[in-house]
């Protein structure tokens, strides 16, 4: 699903591993915004401190920025309906959305061999629903 918002989050950060912000820093989020006005927003903040290299800005889509909780659900299905599960469903998380796409990431790459196998990304509202479609 594509966001149609997006943000521009950034500030001064301790050092250039972007990490941490530094000391006395907040951080900095701006929009909501389109992609392109958000973009063009990361542009114009940038220039404006391109000689500061703890400085860093990114343009970030609303699902990674908003505070919600993601889990990692699927396991092993019946037949490749992916209706009923022949094991018990297994659940990865919470986390936020990047740390949710990792791991699906690194659970898929595992799993890439079979057809019956299948892992989805949902919010914590559409896995209560799966839990009681389930049960």
């Amino acid at each position: 699903m594509a966001s149609a918002n997006y943000y521009v989050i950034g500030g001064e950060y301790a050092d250039t591993t972007f990490t941490a912000l530094a000391p006395g820093a907040s951080e900095e989020r701006y929009g909501p915004f389109t992609e392109k006005e958000a973009h063009d927003t990361w542009r114009a903040l940038t220039g404006k401190t391109v000689d500061n290299a703890l400085v860093r800005y990114r343009v970030k889509p609303e699902e990674d920025v908003s505070g919600a909780v993601w889990y990692v659900v699927g396991g092993e299905y019946t037949d490749v309906d992916f209706v009923r599960l022949a094991q018990k469903l297994e659940t990865y998380g919470p986390f936020g959305r990047p740390e949710a796409l990792a791991v699906w990431r690194s659970i898929t790459a595992k799993t890439v061999d079979s057809a019956l196998t299948r892992y989805d990304i949902v919010t914590a509202e559409e896995l209560a629903e799966i839990r009681k479609n389930a049960g």
